[in-house]
């Protein structure tokens, strides 16, 4: 039991080290330089919906995650970002808060956006990440 107590001590310890330097890097916009360090070869990503620019909700590999940032990043502006957490959940989750004020490129529309992801951690990196959005 003692034994099992410690190595779950460490697994907290490993799972609120990624969340923060996580929400570090967002906090400081670093997150697509991010994904590499931080995100498994074979890390998913799932959207609430079906973003407009995309026509599927599962995105699949580290290189295409950092591609579904850089076309968001492509078709926005971002004025502001406000990152909450990590929220914990052991042994291999945690929880992060987004509210972000931005300008869609194309038709020059401000909004704010405000949704909640869930990591999803093993061997010391991101494996999954699902976004869940607030409704209108």
């Amino acid at each position: 039991m003692v034994q099992l107590i410690a190595t779950q001590g460490v697994l907290m310890e490993g799972l609120v080290e990624i969340g923060r330097s996580f929400v570090q890097a967002m906090r400081e916009r670093r997150g697509i330089a991010s994904v590499d360090e931080m995100y498994a070869e074979n890390a998913q990503s799932i959207e609430a919906v079906v973003p407009p620019v995309r026509q599927f909700r599962v995105t699949k590999g580290r290189e295409a995650i950092k591609g579904k940032r850089e076309d968001w990043l492509a078709t926005h502006e971002l004025q502001e970002l406000d990152v909450d957490g990590p929220y914990v959940h052991p042994p291999n989750r945690f929880g992060v808060r987004f509210r972000a004020e931005v300008t869609q490129k194309a038709t020059g529309e401000r909004m704010t956006l405000r949704e909640i992801a869930i990591y999803s951690v093993s061997e010391g990196k991101i494996v999954l990440e699902e976004f869940f959005m607030l409704p209108k």
